[in-house]
């Protein structure tokens, strides 16, 4: 296939209660990030959330407002980014392993995969995030143009932590196995959550992977992105959702990475060095998804602010 000829296929994962401090991507002393660290990805230590809960950070992060101006009624009534992404022509899919996805894919092709009940993959209605992955090879092996898809994952989400990984991932121990987290050693919810962070490294890691098998047809990306953050009892404090006034800070800072493959960077010329620098110096937070996804797919529209998108600067050498 001619090179110009080539696809765009991005991932977007979309992250569930995980938290910036426990990535070891972020600097964190144990190795939470085993497979991304190999993955030659760009983090974000210093991304914020638009909220402390699913209900508000997602529809803002998928919203052209900044977090400094969300307006939940207005959101609903009005485009997001995976509208304006589907109306340029991109297929749009919406895989979801988290309850839902609180209107920001109500207008786009969606499917609940939790509810596929998968053997071996589900417990009490919820599932592991690789039931995500169900039938997505041959979804990209059909797709007649460019596409984002985004994985909703349940991810980190307590406080049946314990609940959230398969029994390979149990390598932090003791374990806190109830949901009556306060019975627990802080050390033994510490141990639980990291475990999770290891699991969401593997269905981040997976993902790439799905995105390198496709590189022939498609020029790939990825963006993983956490909702919003997570207390384990500092202070007293549990799980999230405080006012984000008062909130602190583990319930505010999240993990983001970017993946570019080789072919993205290339097409178009975009630094991986210049990408880096900008992500050891600079905040972001979840205001960025917006511009940052519509830059990544080509899409041109009004909306689009070249100062949001992550890549602007970066680009055309």
């Amino acid at each position: 296939m001619v090179k110009e000829k080539r696809k765009n296929l991005t991932i977007v994962v979309l992250g569930e209660t995980s938290r910036g401090d426990n990535f070891s991507l972020s600097g964190y002393s144990r190795q939470t990030n085993p497979l991304l660290e190999k993955d030659n990805v760009v983090y974000f230590p210093r991304t914020t959330s638009c909220g402390t809960a699913t209900a508000v950070s997602v529809p803002c992060m998928f919203s052209d407002m900044p977090r400094a101006h969300y307006d939940e009624e207005l959101a609903q009534h009005q485009e997001g980014v995976l509208d304006i992404i589907q109306r340029a022509g991109i297929n749009v899919l919406w895989n979801d392993n988290d309850g839902g996805c609180k209107g920001a894919c109500d207008r786009v092709p969606h499917q609940n995969m939790t509810m596929l009940n998968l053997p071996g993959q589900c417990i009490d209605g919820e599932c592991y995030d690789e039931v995500l992955f169900h039938g997505l090879e041959e979804y990209i092996n059909n797709l007649k143009g460019d596409g984002v898809i985004v994985l909703h994952t349940i991810g980190s989400h307590g406080p049946t932590y314990y609940n959230r990984y398969p029994a390979q991932f149990k390598k932090f121990t003791p374990t806190c196995d109830t949901n009556e987290i306060q019975t627990c050693s802080q050390q033994q919810l510490v141990n639980t959550y990291d475990n999770t962070i290891l699991y969401v490294d593997y269905i981040v890691d997976k993902a790439i992977n799905i995105l390198k098998e496709h590189q022939d047809n498609f020029t790939t990306s990825l963006v993983y992105l956490s909702d919003h953050g997570e207390s384990l009892g500092e202070n007293g404090v549990y799980l999230h959702g405080l006012p984000y006034s008062i909130a602190p800070d583990t319930q505010k800072h999240v993990p983001m990475l970017l993946w570019l493959s080789e072919d993205y960077q290339q097409r178009y010329q975009v630094s991986q060095t210049c990408l880096q620098k900008r992500a050891s110096s600079e905040d972001f937070s979840q205001d960025n998804l917006f511009s940052t996804l519509l830059g990544l797919t080509g899409v041109q529209t009004q909306k689009y602010q070249a100062a949001d998108d992550i890549l602007q600067p970066c680009r055309g050498g």
